[in-house]
């Protein structure tokens, strides 16, 4: 489809303002998406309702990185509680899963779980987040929250920029490496004309909205119990999967207690492992040991490195599914623990390895209304449309979370039964005294808690608003010394900061700093939020 103009040469630096508004705020990586999860709030919902309206279109609007068949997380501010509260919606590997039937069956990529097929396929969670939301918290009946989904996918909507230069990378990839008859049905549901949409092209994915009116009819029980459970089923048996009906029938998503550290007076709130949230609270319980009186300074730069190197360490070592931990993961966080590893902070950039800590792993969006209730919501397919499996006749694609499994059988994060991987996904969430502040996020693999971390310190230590802690330019480490920056980053500290021993290298694709949103209620009320320049991003209010 040609057009006059080319949406992704973005020629002219653009600037946003941060958005203010009373009643209702819906924050998302689609405008689609955000106009839905604002339908939900004029229909008197709330803002539960429209991070789950918002998060069912998400998979029809942004199929690049969700779907039916994500993992989800989400923490939850309840104006009624008075309380913060946090959903672990990701699933487990399967029962008939473990290393040495992976091994014995040669599904594995050189000794490593593979990142496509149905081999790296768990247990599905998103579902049934979207209906234990909804179930405990929502004010609308779940076939009503979710009709915007339902609309977009039968009625087709168009393509945007961003989606469709995601959609060209993924057409590309899996038109190289997932040849296999399991994956044909993916290329009839996202490349019906044996191509990728091109922006502004309508697409229209009519089983994919047959599925979700299954699952808004019977608060999804029919994804894990009834037709769609059997669907799945046979289609793991016919390619060799390991997944089965269940695996479905069992799965429960979690509520759990948030973790949190105290960050300069505020409260920066995580869901706690098998997330990686856990990450960005260890490199700021190391970094408040610092004082930062500017942000432009190779030394607030040299320490924020350090301390994510030192907290990633410390996670790929130790985290994994808590059942399955050799540690509290509370003692990661101890201040004393922060304390320590701040001390090893010197002068110049190190390869840095775990620690012992004293005893004692996308789309995000974010919702507020007028109540004070508030959301933080993520989910995935991980590695953009996932395992490149789509069921057969539901347009159900799944991810592939499983390949962050290890086949060692050493490795804390180890493939067994039943077992949940180390999960990139994390919501976040600030408070002060005691008081909600409201939710925040950064999506995009293991940036995501390197995004957390920049974007809380651009808040409370630099002062900026909602869209600027966004817009500020990002870096991201990647192994070792290596360390990547975008082009907007300032010349003069990428210099300074290889003077150092950084490895730094520029890097001209904006997403892969990760795309986020942000809100904050003012004393009086007023929200106030922030979107991300970097993709498609826009926020609806009133």
């Amino acid at each position: 489809m040609k057009t006059p103009f080319d949406p992704l040469a973005q020629r002219y630096p653009s600037q946003r303002f941060p958005i203010y508004a009373r009643e209702g705020m819906v924050n998302c990586s689609s405008p689609q998406a955000a106009a839905a999860g604002l339908e939900a709030l004029r229909n008197g919902g709330n803002a539960i309702d429209a991070a789950v309206a918002a998060a069912t279109a998400l998979t029809v609007v942004e199929p690049s990185a969700n779907g039916i068949g994500s993992d989800a997380f989400a923490l939850v501010w309840s104006a009624k509680d008075q309380k913060l509260f946090g959903l672990n919606a990701s699933g487990p590997a399967p029962q008939l899963a473990d290393i040495q039937q992976v091994l014995a069956d040669g599904k594995d990529d050189k000794g490593k779980m593979p990142v496509y097929g149905w081999t790296p396929v768990t247990v599905p969670g998103a579902p049934k987040a979207w209906a234990q939301l909804s179930s405990r918290f929502g004010q609308l009946p779940l076939e009503k929250t979710m009709a915007p989904a339902i609309r977009y996918a039968r009625d087709g909507y168009p393509c945007a920029p961003n989606l469709a230069l995601m959609w060209q990378r993924a057409f590309a990839k899996y038109k190289e490496v997932c040849t296999g008859p399991e994956f044909e049905e993916w290329f009839r549901t996202f490349a019906p004309q044996d191509r990728p949409y091109e922006a502004g092209e309508l697409i229209r994915l009519p089983r994919h909205a047959d599925t979700l009116a299954a699952i808004a009819a019977t608060g999804a029980d029919a994804f894990y119990k009834g037709e769609l459970a059997k669907r799945i089923d046979a289609d793991s048996k016919k390619h060799g999967g390991y997944l089965r009906y269940e695996d479905l029938a069992a799965y429960e998503a979690k509520w759990v207690e948030p973790v949190s550290v105290n960050y300069r007076g505020y409260e920066v709130c995580e869901i706690p492992p098998n997330g990686q949230g856990i990450v960005a609270l260890m490199a700021l319980n190391i970094l408040k040991e610092f004082s930062f009186p500017e942000k432009e300074s190779v030394e607030t730069y040299h320490r924020q490195l350090e301390a994510i190197k030192m907290a990633f360490a410390d996670a790929f070592r130790y985290v994994t599914d808590p059942d399955h931990m050799e540690l509290d993961y509370h003692r990661l966080i101890l201040p004393e623990y922060g304390a320590q590893r701040a001390r090893d902070i010197g002068e110049r950039a190190q390869v840095r390895t775990h620690g012992l800590p004293p005893k004692s792993g996308t789309v995000y969006l974010c919702c507020a209304d007028g109540a004070g209730n508030m959301v933080s919501y993520i989910q995935s397919n991980y590695m953009g449309f996932g395992s490149g499996i789509v069921v057969e006749g539901t347009g159900i694609s799944l991810q592939n979370r499983g390949h962050d499994f290890s086949l060692d059988p050493e490795a804390a994060n180890r493939l067994a039964p039943g077992k949940r991987s180390y999960h990139t996904i994390i919501p976040g969430f600030l408070m002060k005294d005691g008081a909600p502040v409201g939710p925040f996020g950064v999506m995009g693999g293991y940036m995501q808690p390197q995004g957390h971390v920049q974007v809380v310190m651009n808040y409370v230590d630099f002062g900026l608003d909602p869209q600027q802690a966004l817009d500020a330019p990002r870096w991201q480490w990647m192994r070792d010394n290596t360390v990547t920056v975008e082009s907007r980053f300032a010349p003069e500290m990428a210099l300074a900061l290889q003077r150092r021993g950084h490895a730094i290298r520029s890097d001209l694709s904006t997403p892969s700093f990760g795309r986020g949103q942000m809100i904050v209620r003012l004393e009086n009320g007023v929200l106030v939020g922030g979107t991300e320049s970097r993709t498609d991003s826009n926020i609806a209010c009133y």
